[in-house]
Parts: C-alpha cells; sequence; structure tokens
C-alpha cells in the first residue's frame, strides 16, 4: 500500500521527472495553459501553484527561490511582473484541469492545464 507516499513518479526517475516538470512549468507561464497528460497536469498543479505563491510576495529571496526551481530567467521575469500581480487577491487555485479526449496513439487521457484568468495576461 502507498500509504504517506505523495509523489507521482510518472515513469521516470527524479531527475528527468524534476526536469519535465521544471519545463512544462516555463511552458505554462509563457503560454497560460499547456496540453498534457491527466497524471502529468496533477503533477503540475503541485509544483508551479508555490511558485505563484511566491511570485505574490515578490521580494528578493522569493525570487531567488524560485530561479532554483525553473530554468528560465525570462520565465520567472513574466512570473512576477505579469503573472503573480493578477492573482494578488486569490489564496490559492491559480489553475485550471480541464480533461480532453485520449491521444490517438497510446489511448493515453490528455488534459488542458491553464492559468485560471489567463485572458488578463494579454
Amino acid at each position: 500500500m502507498r500509504h504517506h507516499r505523495k509523489v507521482k513518479y510518472l515513469g521516470r526517475d527524479t531527475d528527468h521527472r524534476y526536469a519535465m516538470l521544471r519545463n512544462l512549468s516555463v511552458s505554462l507561464i509563457e503560454n497560460g495553459y499547456v496540453k498534457t497528460t491527466v497524471e502529468r497536469a496533477k503533477a503540475l498543479r503541485s509544483f508551479i501553484e508555490p511558485l505563484i505563491t511566491f511570485g505574490k510576495r515578490g521580494d528578493l529571496s522569493s525570487r531567488r527561490l524560485v530561479l532554483k526551481r525553473l530554468p528560465s530567467k525570462k520565465a520567472v521575469g513574466k512570473l512576477f511582473e505579469k503573472v503573480a500581480p493578477i492573482y494578488k487577491e486569490r489564496n490559492g487555485g491559480y489553475t485550471r484541469i480541464v480533461k480532453l479526449s485520449e491521444r490517438k496513439g497510446d489511448n493515453a487521457p490528455l488534459a488542458l492545464i491553464e492559468l485560471v484568468d489567463r485572458d488578463k495576461l494579454k
């Protein structure tokens, strides 16, 4: 039984999983949405929401903590300057997962993970 095992391994070792989540996070910040599998979207949600909370704080130490987790300085800048101010009044729940159809090749369930109020980003 998987009691107290909260990590979804997604069929990858730790370094590969962490790199995948970092790249998905950058894509989510830059585009406002990402189309991926349901399990990856759920793992991404728990990875990106604390980063947006750090962005709401907006101080230097928060920026440094986010820079440790994201590979792109451009994405970190957009997170702190455009994304985080939108959610200043919101206490969590920055992302939405919408389930889509299955992928044609392997029948994996697909989902669209998007930032709530992403129309305000433009």
